[in-house]
């Protein structure tokens, strides 16, 4: 058995994935925020995680992981998660190189995530059961969950309450240059894809401590607390 281990650490090692590029591979070199605005971003983020304190965070929609990595500096271990093979093999890559070993970067697809596997569904449990976990961050994914998946406010405030007890969660308008590029070629069939429905839907899992408008532009950040 030890040697079947050996071999097949041997094997991985070996693999070698070439980049070639993605949309979100490549996520933050076309980023619509402005300097300050990004900055600004970053620094209520780490504000966030002093109040909290949390002792572990899940990262949905990571990217390669620049804000896992506002979390990592302050101790927290984080799970840093993206559907994007691209995305999470470069900042696989970056651990790698600054020996990161607070971040762990995995490919999920929040849309279609892996089951439990195994006998009874139980030897390898699903990312739900995983859970909670203290702190998700949700960053410029909600447009993504309701205009390209369908999702509904109410299902994602149900799902993220149901893994996690403090939330960092993006709100990004129709006005936003990145959610009219996702209405270009589809019918706008979201008339209730709004700030104050947001609102509404996650207040019925959430208390919303503070908000926090991103400077020149209409993104907002928020930090939740599970009821």
């Amino acid at each position: 058995m030890l040697g079947l281990i050996d071999s097949l650490e041997s094997v991985t090692k070996r693999l070698n994935y070439k980049l070639r590029g993605s949309q979100w591979g490549d996520y933050y070199s076309d980023t619509n925020y402005s300097k300050v605005g990004f900055e600004q971003k970053k620094r209520v983020i780490e504000k966030f995680l002093k109040t909290v304190k949390p002792k572990s965070v899940w990262d949905l929609g990571a990217n390669t992981g620049l804000f896992s990595r506002i979390a990592s500096k302050l101790d927290i271990p984080v799970i840093s998660i993206d559907g994007d093979p691209e995305a999470v093999e470069r900042n696989y890559l970056r651990c790698v190189e600054e020996r990161e070993e607070n971040i762990l970067p995995l490919i999920i697809d929040l849309t279609n995530p892996s089951p439990g596997i195994g006998w009874e569904n139980k030897e390898r449990m699903s990312l739900e059961t995983r859970g909670p976990v203290d702190m998700i961050f949700a960053l410029a994914l909600v447009h993504h969950l309701a205009v390209s998946n369908n999702l509904p406010f109410a299902k994602m405030a149900s799902f993220f309450r149901s893994i996690c007890k403090f939330l960092i969660i993006e709100f990004i308008p129709k006005s936003d240059s990145n959610v009219k590029r996702l209405l270009l070629f589809r019918k706008d069939i979201f008339p209730d894809y709004t700030q104050e429905n947001f609102v509404q839907e996650f207040k019925q899992y959430f208390t919303i401590k503070y908000s926090v408008k991103i400077r020149h532009s209409q993104r907002v950040l928020f930090l939740m607390e599970g009821k």
